[in-house]
């Protein structure tokens, strides 16, 4: 009876497969949500939602199935909003007032602030009625109203019973954009062990097996310690239309650099597009041919380019369109990106922009080129699993 709810789960991104679903019809025969509608969505939840980021998701199928509420109807309408942005000044109540004012339970509250939603027409301040600021209605924010139920604004008299539309966990939706220690656990699963050097290690399993093999007498063995043989390459557009980006691919770049952590790690720079050469250095005072990086290069080794990849066509296409004047590139810029992603047997393109940007731009035409992801939370994960050859290239708009 509930298979209608499971592809309701899955319309709005929550990724429930058979096996949940066999997990919470299992659940239910056993009476863990105690017949009734609230413990079949905490038992529900419980089982199906494995990321944070889809809790949102999930809440809003459970109600739009169950209770036939949409997403749209959950949205504060943007005029109430932007009424409640600009507070009007509000004196305060007397002690009679607010003893008068806070016998009104949380029941009361809610079907009352339901009531005004569908009746409220125009903005209002200073008053005792209406959603609004000030006043002593119990909606709104910037007022007296000692068991209020907050919309927008600030908690200045943390004397709210409730906030309407406030959400948890919003840092954790898979869309955010990264800090430092959210790259750097995604690039720990970027590498690939293998046992490498002296053997200086002891192997524990081996030394048993080779003693009871001995009869008992101790037969001590050793082998070489695991070491990460990931060796990554990091190229990096800089300055123009990326200095908006620029303390995002910072923390990219810090969790990359860390010490210890690839086989080798190299990193250089660009802007717009890769023509002849990179460069070591920001000012691009050190350059390295496109040619020799290539030859010092591994097939095996992993290149990351973080870019916008927008430019004008005439930079990307044509021979000569380099956005230097005094750079005159022999042959276009894509013919050079081309090479890059020929010669690596994985490469990923890291794109700040959002994707709704990319269609019908420089960036669909680079993404043809080069498997694409944005540079979030989950583009990152997408990225560094097919980097590490745990999921296949994606189409364009990854």
């Amino acid at each position: 009876m509930f298979v209608d709810f499971l592809y309701e789960l899955r319309r709005h991104g929550v990724k429930v497969s058979a096996h949940e679903w066999l997990t919470l019809m299992q659940a239910l025969s056993l009476g863990l949500h105690e017949s009734s509608l609230d413990g079949f969505y905490r038992v529900a939840r419980a089982i199906c939602v494995k990321e944070v980021a889809q809790l949102d998701a999930f809440d809003v199928a459970f109600l739009a199935h169950f209770k036939d509420v949409r997403l749209e109807s959950l949205q504060v309408h943007r005029d109430l909003l932007d009424w409640l942005a600009d507070p009007r000044a509000f004196d305060g109540l007397s002690d009679e007032e607010r003893a008068l004012l806070q016998s009104l339970d949380i029941d009361e509250l809610r079907r009352r602030f339901e009531e005004r939603l569908r009746e409220q027409t125009e903005r209002h301040d200073g008053g005792n009625r209406w959603i609004g600021t000030g006043g002593t209605s119990p909606f709104g924010h910037g007022g007296a109203h000692p068991t209020g139920l907050r919309v927008g604004g600030s908690g200045g008299a943390r004397s709210a019973m409730q906030v309407a539309a406030e959400r948890r966990y919003r840092e954790y939706r898979n869309d955010a954009v990264l800090d430092v220690r959210q790259i750097d656990l995604a690039m720990r699963r970027l590498r690939r062990l293998g046992r490498d050097g002296a053997p200086d290690e002891l192997d524990l399993d081996e030394t048993i097996g080779e003693t009871a093999r001995n009869a008992g007498e101790l037969e001590i063995v050793f082998r070489p310690p695991k070491r990460n043989r990931m060796k990554l390459i990091l190229l990096m557009d800089v300055g123009g239309s990326m200095d908006p980006h620029a303390r995002l691919v910072e923390r990219l770049f810090t969790a990359a650099s860390r010490a210890g952590r690839f086989a080798r790690f190299r990193h250089y720079y660009f802007h717009n597009c890769v023509y002849n050469e990179v460069y070591e250095d920001a000012l691009f005072r050190k350059p390295v041919s496109l040619a020799d990086l290539l030859h010092t290069t591994s097939r095996e080794e992993r290149l990351v380019v973080v870019g916008d990849a927008l430019m004008h066509p005439a930079e990307l296409l044509q021979t000569g369109g380099s956005i230097y004047y005094y750079e005159n590139n022999p042959s276009p810029g894509i013919a050079s990106l081309k090479r890059l992603a020929e010669h690596f047997r994985r490469a990923a393109w890291l794109n700040p922009e959002p994707e709704r940007f990319w269609p019908r731009t420089t960036i669909e035409m680079i993404a043809a080129v080069f498997p694409m992801w944005t540079l979030t939370l989950d583009g990152l994960d997408r990225a560094v699993r097919y980097l590490t050859g745990s999921a296949e290239r994606p189409g364009i708009a990854a």
